[in-house]
């Protein structure tokens, strides 16, 4: 059945107020567009307090000042903070809420705090669920203290810690810097940087990373911060393997001229940049594309922010990799293309404006894929002992197995044989490397292999949880 089938048994409802899927930098200038506007959203969001994970706010009483926490983005973040704190009388908030499924016009809900689950109607729905980690495994990398750098980030901005007393953060992306810097800033110990980018790329990229000068300056302040306070930085590196008996005690990888090097270390924080996180566009029946800059298949969109789907707009990070403030531009974008699509007047000279500010991200966004490649040698140097899919422990070796038998390649197919990406992070943490691993065995590009489908439960659900009557709701604070 297509999604548009399903919709015929499932019509929009008549009514009802516009619902926005998380309380990040787009969730939240989304939601204040509507309230400008006289429209009183739901602003639906799995953390229990607003910020998304790039200005993810503290638990109370935690004693961290925001310029510790966010350095040169302190004052944005408070901006960001504030704003939300000022809008929230006027919204139907619900945090701690977990949007688990969508089938055709209603969303299913688990309220965590409550453990409680009912279902919510949508007429028009922002689907602003920012990014992940993108990750490519290493022998090792499933013993305790090894993190991607966005468990990194939240340790330190949500719990006020360390993953460790001596780290290695490894990998490439502006992400592998800015962690690298907070860490360190914040008094940890920083052993090294290890980018698998060569410094070559970065003087490729220069001169079209100028168009956006401030934030190349806060890259260059990162680097020079970190050498000047004697941290070690390393380009265009191979990363070989994580050791360790009980959890990891050392990083082995070869520099630049391919000598061999071993890192004695506590906690290794690992990434390769981010990914969209595009599981609930899926249910909900968007059309996908692949995207050669993004290297995955991501929701396809017109420039107001408009789905596929009729009522369903994706802001932020969830429609491509863009960064914050981009993600604060799309979801004032959207809302204002949810206000126009309801025959609500919007300022057409300010959307224009944001479209502009968008393509220059974009451009911006295209020197970084430039100034930090995707290591695409990877897949033919991963062995075939190394552990791909951690939760079904399915290795680089099964794959290759598998993938013998399907010349088609495609990743679904792939899964249902060998089970990769069927465990509890439904393809979140192995989709990539796998469908790396997979392009190269059967030397075809990556959008051959397809993309791993989205299933309901998104997230796991306790046993416990009690499902509410329809016309039953949680409470919400």
């Amino acid at each position: 059945m297509i999604a548009s089938d399903f919709y015929l048994d499932d019509p929009r409802p008549a009514d009802g107020p516009p619902v926005i899927v998380g309380a990040g930098p787009a969730g939240i200038r989304a939601a204040q567009t509507l309230l400008a506007h006289g429209l009183r959203p739901v602003v639906i969001d799995e953390a229990p307090k607003a910020g998304g994970q790039i200005y993810r706010r503290q638990p109370d009483g935690f004693s961290r000042k925001p310029k510790d926490l966010y350095g040169f983005e302190h004052g944005r973040a408070s901006d960001l903070h504030q704003t939300f704190d000022r809008l929230r009388p006027q919204l139907d908030y619900r945090p701690d809420t977990l949007v688990w499924n969508a089938q055709g016009h209603s969303l299913d809900l688990l309220h965590t705090a409550q453990r409680m689950a009912d279902s919510l109607r949508w007429r028009d729905l922002i689907v602003a669920t920012g990014a992940t980690d993108r990750v490519l495994p290493l022998p090792g990398w499933t013993l305790p203290g090894v993190y991607t750098l966005g468990g990194a980030q939240v340790a330190l901005k949500y719990q006020g810690c360390a993953i460790g007393d001596a780290v290695v953060f490894a990998g490439t992306g502006p992400l592998l810097y800015l962690v690298a810097y907070q860490y360190a800033k914040a008094g940890g110990r920083v052993l090294a940087v290890l980018d698998t980018a060569p410094a070559a790329q970065r003087y490729k990229a220069a001169l079209a990373m100028l168009a956006q000068p401030a934030v190349t300056a806060k890259g260059l302040y990162f680097l020079s911060w970190l050498m000047f306070h004697d941290v070690p930085v390393h380009h265009g590196v191979q990363l070989l393997r994580a050791e360790g008996a009980d959890r990891v005690q050392a990083l082995v990888w070869k520099d630049a001229q391919g000598a061999e090097q071993r890192t004695a270390c506590s906690a290794i924080g690992l990434g390769y940049a981010l990914r969209p996180e595009t599981q609930l566009a899926d249910l909900l029946g968007c059309e996908f594309a692949f995207a050669p800059l993004h290297r995955c298949y991501v929701p396809q969109i017109d420039a107001d922010r408009r789905s596929t789907v009729p009522g369903v707009y994706l802001a932020g990070d969830g429609a491509g990799i863009m960064g914050a403030d981009a993600a604060e531009l799309s979801g004032e974008l959207a809302a204002l293309a949810l206000l126009q699509d309801r025959g609500i007047a919007t300022d057409t000279a300010r959307q224009a404006r944001l479209r502009q500010q968008l393509d220059k991200t974009q451009q911006f966004r295209q020197a970084l894929e430039v100034a930090f490649p995707f290591p695409d040698d990877w897949a033919a140097r991963a062995p075939d002992e190394l552990v791909v899919c951690r939760c079904e422990n399915i290795t680089a070796g099964e794959l290759r197995a598998t993938a013998a038998t399907q010349p088609q390649g495609d990743i679904n197919r792939i899964k249902a044989l060998c089970r990769v990406g069927m465990g509890r992070c439904q393809g979140r943490m192995c989709g990539v490397a796998a469908t790396e691993i997979l392009a190269d065995t059967l030397k075809v590009p990556v959008a051959q292999i397809g993309r791993i489908r989205g299933q309901a439960p998104i997230k796991p659900l306790p046993l416990d949880m009690t499902v509410l009557p329809q016309d039953q709701e949680a409470s919400h604070g």
